[in-house]
């Protein structure tokens, strides 16, 4: 039978597997026209979305293109006139006449006191002339005496070596004569070419005077620029941290707002109540600072709602009680006030107007109003209070801080929650705040632009200045170092033409010597030969012509000195008036380059009011192309959300069909294993009756069957009929007759002892078990503590990253929106967490169909968000913003700027824009006996904190 039901099961499968295999074709065709359909509206989508970025970049450059001109024109107009600093070159060059003119004067008296010096030498050389032939003649006759003496023949032998050395020496100093000349022409050329090198140098000084201005003007410059920038960016920072103190209140203070009672179902329930005008909060407005006095005056009623009559009043309440919503105040408008009697008139001291004279209402609550501020008096403090209670026993005082106080009742104190009007007033508060310092920031930020805008021209100056300083200093290195050169060499030659003329002088001095000793030992020979008179010759002739020479010697010196002295005073003046006339010419140069660059400006001024109009009016027509190109985009984008949308259901139902074939192919399979199975275990069963008892199946189920009547069992009553057969009660009967033939086999003797132990064991066990169960539960306890740590903090750290991660995506994405959403926002322990991301001018919000650099910067802002919320003191970054552009990468070197304050950051990059806001550069090098080399460069100093 169960074969039978088996085989009528699979024959309801397979049917039910055709149907499935029919939809499922069908749902499969229909997703391949609907994909079709897709793939023919992509194209169109990509050439709208294609369109449009490009009109929307050709319109952002065609906005920079014109406030550059108009940037540009309006520098020009008010550029002042170019003052040219410097003499009159006119001036220079009648002050360098006069100069030479001096120098003409001197060039005279120099050339007098060159004849004064050539008489001097002239008679210093005849008066040691004749002082040479004195001492010569009374040597002579001194040595004619010694002569005498010694002997002719040492005579002969002197004179013979005398003429030897004569003869050497004409030689020497023939030689040394031509080297003479050799140097001296060496060096005058040397000193020639020195000469023109050092003109030169003359006129480079001039121009490296105005290039030290220029760096010193660009200097500070660019000192002041950075101060100013320095000084917006605290404040900048400074102004958002007041801005995230005042929306993190702002923010609290709206929760507050958000009532959950009977109130807030109220208030959002507002299209079911027509006459619903809000809380009391929204349309009772208070005077500043009276809020709190107004409050406790009004008591419950100050957390109310308000409606405009009492059928209003009866259907919110009719509501709450429908909706099981809990319970709520409502404030009735539209009735009277019955002034029955007029309010007393307060006394001036102490007192300071009645409270419904401190609010602003509607017209319809005023009545309403009145009457639960019925004679509150709203003073400045308790003492008052009390004061005017006593006078007044009719009227309640409501104080500043809060206290009510009367004549019979009396409420206040401290710890009491704020009311609705005091939460209204302080979000009001908060939010006027927040746009202020919003609005603050927003001009900080502007501020902040051209001011990096400054100093980054500012850094552009310093640097065209330093460069050509460096240029210039190059130059004059090289003329100096050519200086030094031609100066050495003209040294050098001088020095060898001194040398090489006194070698020729001391030559021909000892020549002259070798001569005269020649002379003199011919003459002593002679005189010796001659036999002459042995008597001393007289020296005084010859002490006279000393003294006349020393005199002559000191009068050449003394003419020597004015000719060194006019020749240096004539150099002088001759570069003088060259330096003059050189600045002249460098000044009239820069006054013609002044007047080109007033021409080149009026030039430019007419471009860019040219360039600024033609732009304007392309801006025009680009604003209503993009217009046509976004209603484009944006029916093509409806068309494919269409497509895609019904793509999605029919891929999902054809998930569901083959889900459900795969099901049933699989129960199919099944139901066929099983009915093999149930033929085998038929087969067994068959043989085994055939085996055991010698009948076959049929016989087996006509005498056994289920449908035969069981006869009673031997010891059954008398008159048992038999009863038919159930197959747990004779599976039963089987079990009971098992266990009553157990029983009657071996008995056991030691049977008590084995229950004794067994008795203490399961004694032990059960401690034990007890043991294990309070540690579970102390275990549960502690796990359940931990899951609550874990996910408060948990909480915790995923708000503040939440919050800052909208923040951090706003600044790196202007006009996106990103958030963190949690897939199992009701267990913590388990959820995961989504990235949203919807860059600016995109609708998608999956990182996946984001581009490599949107994706890159997603994943930046989620990291920064983190470093923020749970800031680190170091970060180490590798290459994060390797895919990003010049724009993006400058708004994350901005938020890893913030990030550098509390933190230090280690960045691997090769941008050079984040190269440029490092403290510190280290980078490996490779040398050429290849081994490697750490080199650092620190570009500023850290300030103190």
């Amino acid at each position: 039978s169960t074969l039978e039901a088996e085989v009528a099961d699979e024959t309801a499968l397979l049917a039910r597997r055709a149907e499935v295999e029919q939809a499922l074709a069908a749902a499969q065709a229909r997703e391949a026209e609907l994909e079709a359909a897709v793939a023919a509206e992509t194209p169109r989508l990509s050439r709208a979305q294609e369109t449009w970025y490009r009109l929307a970049g050709l319109r952002e450059r065609f906005r920079g293109t014109a406030s550059l001109a108009a940037e540009r024109r309006r520098h020009v107009d008010d550029a002042a006139e170019e003052q040219v600093a410097g003499r009159d070159p006119e001036m220079l060059e009648v002050e360098a006449a006069e100069i030479r003119a001096q120098g003409g004067q001197l060039a005279e008296q120099l050339d007098a006191d060159r004849a004064a010096l050539a008489a001097a030498s002239t008679e210093r050389q005849r008066l040691e002339l004749v002082l040479a032939e004195a001492e010569q003649g009374l040597t002579a006759a001194q040595r004619a005496i010694a002569d005498r003496r010694e002997g002719l023949a040492r005579l002969h032998g002197q004179v013979a070596a005398l003429r030897t050395r004569a003869t050497a020496a004409e030689d020497e100093i023939g030689r040394l004569t031509a080297a003479l000349e050799a140097a001296r022409q060496r060096a005058s050329s040397g000193q020639a070419e020195f000469a023109a090198v050092e003109s030169e140098v003359a006129g480079l000084d001039a121009g490296e005077v105005d290039l030290d201005e220029r760096f010193e003007s660009a200097a500070a410059a660019l000192s002041e620029a950075e101060e100013r920038l320095s000084a917006l960016q605290d404040e900048e920072r400074e102004v958002e941290r007041q801005r995230s103190a005042v929306a993190a209140r702002r923010d609290a203070l709206a929760l507050g707002l958000a009532r959950k009672d009977g109130h807030g179902a109220l208030l959002a329930a507002r299209d079911r109540l027509p006459g619903l005008l809000g809380s009391v909060a929204e349309v009772v407005r208070v005077e500043p600072g009276w809020e709190a006095a107004v409050a406790a005056a009004l008591g419950a009623a100050a957390d109310a709602v308000a409606v405009g009559s009492l059928a209003d009043a009866a259907a919110a309440l009719a509501l709450l009680r429908a909706d099981d919503a809990g319970r709520a105040g409502v404030i009735v408008g539209g009735g009277a006030y019955p002034d029955s009697a007029p309010w007393p008139a307060l006394p001036v001291e102490g007192a300071t107007r009645y409270a419904v004279d401190a609010l602003t209402a509607p017209e319809s609550l005023r009545p309403a109003l009145t009457r639960l501020l019925d004679r509150v008096v709203l003073v400045s403090d308790l003492p008052a209070a009390r004061r005017l209670v006593a006078a007044q026993p009719g009227v309640r005082a409501a104080t500043a801080e809060g206290d009510l106080l009367g004549a019979d009742w009396a409420v206040g104190g401290s710890g009491d929650a704020p009311s609705l009007l005091e939460v209204r007033a302080a979000f009001a508060e908060a939010e006027q705040k927040f746009a202020e310092l919003s609005h603050r920031g927003d001009r900080l930020r502007f501020a902040l632009s051209a001011a990096v805008d400054d100093a980054s021209q500012a850094q552009d100056d310093v640097d065209d200045a330093l460069a050509a300083l460096h240029e210039s200093d190059a130059r004059l290195a090289a003329f100096a170092e050519r200086l030094g050169q031609l100066g050495a060499a003209a040294r050098a030659a001088v020095g060898e033409a001194d040398r090489l003329q006194r070698g020729v002088q001391e030559a021909m001095e000892a020549r002259d010597r070798d001569l005269q000793g020649l002379a003199a030992l011919e003459e002593r020979l002679a005189a010796a030969e001659a036999g002459p008179a042995d008597d001393d010759p007289d020296p005084g002739e010859r002490d006279r012509i000393a003294a006349a020479v020393i005199t002559a010697r000191a009068t050449e010196v003394e003419s020597r000195l004015a000719v060194r002295t006019g020749e240096e005073r004539t150099h002088a003046l001759a570069a003088r008036a060259q330096s003059l006339e050189n600045a002249a010419s460098v000044e009239r140069q820069a006054r013609e380059r002044a007047a080109q660059a007033r021409h080149r400006r009026a030039r430019e001024a007419v471009v860019a009011t040219a360039v600024l109009d033609v732009a304007q009016a392309a801006l025009q027509r680009l604003e209503h192309s993009l217009a046509l190109a976004a209603a484009e985009r944006s029916t093509a984008e409806e068309t494919r959300t269409v497509l895609e949308g019904e793509l999605l259901a029919v891929r999902g139902r054809s998930r569901e069909l083959a889900g459900e074939l795969e099901a049933l192919t699989g129960a199919v399979h099944r139901d066929e294993v099983a009915r093999a199975e149930q033929r085998l275990r038929i087969e067994a069963l068959e043989d085994r009756a055939a085996e055991e008892f010698g009948i076959d199946s049929a016989t087996l189920l006509g005498e056994y069957g289920p449908e035969v009547l069981i006869p009673p069992a031997a010891d059954a009553p008398e008159g048992t009929q038999p009863d038919g057969y159930v197959r747990e009660a004779q599976e039963k009967r089987l079990r009971s007759a098992e266990r009553a033939l157990a029983l009657l086999g071996r008995i056991n003797p030691l049977a008590l002892e084995e229950f004794a132990a067994l008795e203490e064991r399961h004694k032990f066990l059960a401690e034990q078990l007890e043991d294990l169960k309070a540690s579970r539960r102390d275990l549960l306890t502690v796990v359940k503590e931990v899951d609550e740590r874990v996910e408060q903090i948990f909480k915790l750290a995923y708000e503040d990253v939440e919050r800052e991660f909208e923040k951090v995506f706003s600044v790196l994405f202007p006009g996106g929106a990103g958030r963190l959403v949690l897939t199992e926002p009701d267990d913590w322990l388990t959820t995961g967490i989504e990235v949203e991301a919807r860059p600016p001018g995109k609708k998608v919000k999956r990182l996946s169909l984001l581009s490599g650099g949107e994706r890159s910067l997603t994943a930046v802002a989620f990291l920064v968000a983190i470093f923020r919320a749970r800031p680190s003191p170091f970060y180490v970054l590798d290459e994060v913003e390797a895919a990003l552009d010049d724009r993006n990468l400058s708004r994350l070197v901005d938020l890893l700027a913030d990030l550098r304050s509390t933190s230090q950051l280690i960045i691997i990059s090769h941008q050079k824009r984040t190269m440029e806001v490092a403290d510190s550069l280290y980078g490996v090098s490779m040398r050429g006996d290849g081994i490697t080399q750490v080199i650092s460069q620190r570009l500023r100093e850290h300030e103190p904190a």
